[in-house]
């Protein structure tokens, strides 16, 4: 499935409202379109009920962490790629988040250059 890039709606989530933040703001230059969860249990809900195209998820959040989203999405049948934020990209992490069906990684703190190609290449379907 191919997205058109410039229309496409994301769903941001990290507990961080800084990071939020400057993640909303890099993704609106990017003419992408947003929708923001501060952490999974609401992420997994916007995710049902809005449809994003692309879901941005940290790791490491209280009430329900990234891993635990992963797993809950598949079960609810949620199909949305994922690209995990995180600042812990160690093999052990990434080989599990892989097998959670993540389909990208952008390392903490997020930068501009870096996260707007793997959102694009997600996107176009060549993600992972």
């Amino acid at each position: 499935m191919v997205v058109d890039v410039f229309m496409a709606l994301i769903l941001v989530t990290d507990d961080s409202a800084f990071q939020r933040k400057i993640i909303s703001s890099v993704l609106e230059d990017g003419g992408y379109e947003l929708v923001e969860a501060s952490n999974g249990r609401e992420a997994l809900i916007l995710a049902g009920e809005k449809k994003p195209d692309l879901i941005l998820l940290d790791l490491l959040m209280p009430d329900m962490d990234g891993f635990q989203f992963m797993k809950a999405a598949h079960k609810k049948g949620i199909e949305t790629p994922v690209v995990v934020l995180t600042s812990d990209i160690q093999n052990t992490t990434r080989d599990m988040c892989l097998k959670l069906g993540a389909s990208g990684f952008v390392n903490k703190p997020v930068e501009k250059s870096k996260l707007i190609p793997v959102i694009d290449e997600v996107l176009s379907g060549r993600g992972r």
